[in-house]
């Protein structure tokens, strides 16, 4: 998939027991850098249309799911399947660094 094309992605990454906050928080992180990281990458005007949507699925483990659309005119020369790639690698890179974070929090209190 080149020019003018859209993609999808969806990854689970495994949380630890969170709080509502940490929650939103965690899903607010990872579409922030997907968008920062195609935007660094692209103008405003190469992007027809980006939606980035976070669901968060209890069950025995708690699973965060991203999944991202990008379209781009016909006339933009960009890999859109590597693109998404990377800024959702970025994003899981960022959430797990949070994580630790949180975890460490955690210790702390403890």
């Amino acid at each position: 998939m080149d020019e003018g094309s859209s993609g999808k992605r969806v990854i689970h990454i495994g949380l630890p027991e969170l709080s509502e906050e940490q929650l939103i928080e965690i899903g607010e992180l990872a579409q922030e850098t997907i968008i920062d990281y195609v935007f660094d990458h692209l103008t405003r005007s190469e992007v027809k249309d980006i939606e980035v949507t976070m669901r968060i699925n209890r069950g025995e483990t708690l699973d965060l799911e991203i999944e991202v659309y990008l379209e781009v005119p016909i006339f933009v020369k960009v890999d859109v399947d590597k693109l998404i790639d990377e800024a959702v690698e970025r994003a899981y890179e960022r959430v797990e660094t949070r994580l630790r974070e949180i975890a460490d929090e955690g210790k702390d209190k403890a």
